[in-house]
């Protein structure tokens, strides 16, 4: 017996086109899903089926191992088409048997993590219930079209803390047996049982607005949990940072500039620990490119303004093969800011411009530029958090 996850998406999406490849916190929306489906240890095969030749591109080229591509057909790829007639198609092509689990995962709900998935499966593995649906706990009061309450007593208002709210399907994904699905033709049958997930995953992609939403989300609530862990690429600016944004000049018009050697072992730290280096500045001068060449660092770019500094970063990750949430950066100034506003973690020195310091999730550390801060981050956000 296996457990198979099928994830349908089509490429005609109306109201944001090709919505499951958009970039989505720097990765393409349907990987959120495929990877924490990748990374959960019960789950056997990912089925993503598609009528979409970008759709297939953008996730063939990951090379993820249990992820395989189905070509749905173009019936079932139309806009009248359910969602069953798609899985019923796939069921049938492959020949499944019928006590294989299969678990319907929809790729707007970006907030699911391997976790959810493999506790939901072992709620179903009990063998209570034939069927499950993911559901959150909604402490809304809700009323009927007649004027009448429908889930409180308006006379007695209750605290949230005493309201047990109302559970409301989140559309995150669906558990049942292919037997099951083919009997019913639904993605639900029998008795039901209900995995509760958190308040935070409520809302699935349908409207730009919900995108804008669910970003914010997951920044929050899922990207935030342990970034050390995640950090793949390491990138820092020079002046005002690796430095305290002074220069110095010799007589014989020689430029200057001081470096803090607790940096440079930061660099050599993460060297050590796996994780990519790359200097970023808006400068160009010898001086910076002999520093980079000091600290052994991986990519070097110089004389990048105007938005230069992220599509050099968009680069880079496309040559680790990472996205921009994989991605930490330390900067101090305003030609900082596209970039920082845009990475996975984002942190400035303690003299940092006041705009900087303000962008949301901006880690401003203790020191400032020149004075450690680089090292700084490096410690206590990225090897050593507490």
């Amino acid at each position: 017996m296996k457990t198979i996850a099928f994830i349908p998406v089509r490429g005609g999406s109306k109201s944001i086109p090709l919505k499951n490849i958009k970039l989505f916190c720097g990765k393409p929306l349907v990987c959120w899903n495929i990877e924490a489906l990748e990374n959960c240890p019960m789950v056997d095969e990912v089925i993503v089926a598609t009528d979409s030749d970008e759709i297939w591109n953008t996730v063939e080229k990951q090379n993820y191992k249990k992820t395989i591509l189905y070509r749905r057909s173009a019936e079932n790829a139309c806009d009248t088409a359910s969602t069953e007639s798609v899985m019923l198609e796939y069921i049938n092509y492959a020949q499944l048997p019928n006590d294989d689990i299969f678990m319907l995962v929809q790729a707007t709900s970006p907030l699911t993590e391997s976790v959810h998935f493999t506790e939901a499966l072992q709620l179903y593995s009990k063998h209570e219930y034939d069927s499950i649906i993911t559901c959150v706990r909604n402490y809304r009061f809700f009323w009927n079209e007649d004027g009448t309450s429908m889930n409180y007593d308006y006379c007695n208002r209750p605290r949230r803390q005493n309201f047990n709210g109302m559970l409301m399907e989140n559309g995150a994904f669906y558990i049942n047996t292919v037997g099951n699905v083919k009997e019913s033709g639904n993605r639900l049958s029998g008795k039901i049982g209900i995995y509760e997930m958190p308040e935070y995953t409520a809302t699935e992609i349908d409207e730009p607005d919900d995108w804008i939403i669910l970003e914010n989300l997951m920044r929050k609530h899922v990207l935030s949990h342990n970034p050390q862990n995640k950090v793949k690429l390491f990138i820092s600016d020079i002046d005002g940072t690796l430095t305290d944004g002074g220069m110095f000049y010799s007589e014989n018009g020689d430029e200057l500039k001081k470096f803090n050697t607790r940096d440079g072992m930061g660099f050599a730290l993460l060297h050590k620990a796996g994780i990519k280096t790359a200097i970023i500045t808006s400068e160009d001068r010898t001086l910076n490119y002999r520093r980079a060449k000091k600290l052994n660092v991986d990519y070097i770019y110089q004389g990048k303004r105007d938005g230069g500094k992220v599509a050099v970063a968009k680069e880079i990750c496309k040559d680790l093969g990472i996205s921009l949430d994989e991605v930490s950066y330390i900067g101090d100034d305003i030609n900082c800011l596209d970039l920082l506003s845009v990475v996975g973690c984002a942190a400035c020195p303690a003299d940092a411009h006041e705009k900087i310091k303000s962008l949301p999730n901006m880690k401003v550390m203790t020191h400032k530029g020149g004075e450690g801060c680089v090292r700084e981050f490096i410690d206590k956000i990225l090897l050593f958090p507490k």
